[in-house]
């Protein structure tokens, strides 16, 4: 559950619902509390919704935390997380409070029933990529074997992702 060297894990954050500003200085917030150390973080970038789209548009935030928990452990934090912010999942791909997706995990591949890292869908997603660029141009994608500068030149996506000056 808890071992003494930390975990570097990239993380993705958003929302669409309320201030969204706030809302993620204040998942910030509870991850610092909860979780470990942040100790990077990109700009906020605004972008349309993805998949379900009439819905407000989405402010998303790269993260660089260092933590000691294992990869499950901080999969249960963070759907506590959400949760205690008011996250509910009642329309898949819906307009959510927040989203803290794990992104990265050290440079682990991890695939059981509670999560699986690299993140799935990352790759074909500009919301995703352009935020980790900033902070982790050349990290490298354990499965791919390529940097996210790269994964981000070759991504399809065409939808805008705008940063968003506080």
């Amino acid at each position: 559950f808890y071992h003494h060297y930390m975990n570097k894990v990239y993380l993705l954050i958003g929302g669409n619902m309320g201030d969204r500003m706030a809302n993620l200085d204040n998942a910030l917030n509870l991850m610092e509390s909860n979780l470990g150390k942040i100790t990077l973080l990109s700009s906020r970038y605004e972008t349309a919704a993805w998949g379900f789209t009439e819905q407000p548009h989405f402010l998303n935030q790269a993260v660089l935390l260092q933590t000691h928990f294992l990869a499950n452990d901080l999969m249960l934090a963070i759907l506590n997380i959400e949760k205690a912010m008011g996250r509910e999942r009642s329309i898949p791909l819906g307009p959510r409070i927040i989203d803290i997706d794990i992104i990265y995990f050290n440079e682990e591949i991890i695939d059981n029933i509670s999560v699986t890292i690299p993140h799935p869908k990352m790759t074909a997603r500009r919301f995703v990529l352009l935020p980790l660029v900033e902070i982790a141009p050349d990290y490298i994608h354990p499965i791919l074997l390529k940097s996210n500068s790269v994964l981000l030149k070759e991504c399809g996506d065409s939808l805008a992702v705008n940063k968003k000056t506080p």
